[in-house]
């Protein structure tokens, strides 16, 4: 009888697998993923149709009911502007809601250990979901913004005045609300990932853009320094985004208290989104899924 033959594997071949070039884990495939996981989710569409309506249906119902003869001039410029953006003031809301559902999901369902099973380094699980929650509620913000500034031109119009796209300063508050929705979107989501709570995500964020701009007036009574904060708030910040500078006269200064610039808002909303973000991944790195 012979002998059975048997063949050594490699001690190579099991401990190192053969990953095709086109099979590598990189961030445009990451940033897929996370656009395919937050646009099948119902929750998703539902919010951003919410943005839309409540943005352009508001502004509608605001021009509407507009009376010339109520306001001191007639209508302006900046009454036009209020109109056309007054739809960010439930839209933030709405986005903030969205930003914390967009990884709190995740954790109630345990598919956020998939996730990160995936991408081991976790940090572009969050960079690629910021990316994608900015870009899609920002893009979807803006369009509510023209929708309502195409819907409320004529009514304006009729009073007579016809605040265009080109009118200076307009259009880039249009845009400085947009992308405030924006990261109001990914500072939710920041403040969910570290709490993997969807309420208490929620009442988080909706204490920091609703609340506070409630409280710090009535602390300004106790204490004199608070007027000089308040324009640093998430939300005083954002609004001041979407607005057009006054042109103070020659030599004069500032109110204490004044709404910012609105190139400053924008780095204000920056820094406390940046701040949430940097405490969500410290929270990735350090804490099991």
């Amino acid at each position: 009888m012979s002998a059975a033959t048997t063949h050594r594997v490699p001690t190579h071949a099991l401990t190192t697998a053969h990953i095709a070039p086109d099979a590598r884990l990189t961030f445009p495939r990451i940033l897929r993923s996370e656009w395919i996981k937050l646009t099948s989710l119902r929750s998703t569409a539902w919010s951003l149709a919410m943005i839309v309506l409540t943005g352009v249906g508001l502004s509608l119902l605001l021009a509407a009911t507009m009376d010339s003869a109520g306001l001191p001039d007639g209508p302006s410029v900046g009454f036009a502007l209020s109109t056309v953006t007054l739809g960010v003031m439930f839209g933030q809301i709405i986005a903030a809601v969205l930003g914390v559902l967009a990884i709190s999901g995740e954790y109630s369902t345990g598919m956020i250990h998939s996730t990160l099973t995936a991408v081991p380094t976790r940090l572009p699980v969050l960079a690629a979901k910021s990316v994608v929650l900015f870009a899609l509620v920002t893009l979807v913000g803006l369009a509510t913004l023209l929708g309502s500034w195409a819907g409320t031109y004529p009514m304006f119009a009729a009073e007579g005045i016809a605040v265009g796209l080109t009118e200076p300063g307009f259009l880039l508050a249009v845009l400085g609300a947009a992308v405030y929705l924006g990261l109001t979107a990914v500072f939710a989501l920041g403040i969910g990932t570290v709490l993997r709570s969807a309420a208490g995500g929620v009442a988080t964020v909706l204490g920091v853009i609703l609340g506070l701009p409630l409280f710090l007036p009535l602390a300004a009574l106790a204490f004199d320094w608070v007027v000089d904060v308040a324009p640093y708030l998430f939300t005083s910040a954002g609004e001041s985004m979407a607005s057009i500078p006054a042109d103070l006269p020659a030599g004069a200064e500032a109110e204490r208290g004044a709404p910012l610039a609105p190139w400053l808002g924008g780095v204000v909303v920056l820094v406390w989104t940046g701040v949430s973000l940097a405490l969500a991944g410290l929270s990735l790195r350090r804490r099991d899924a």
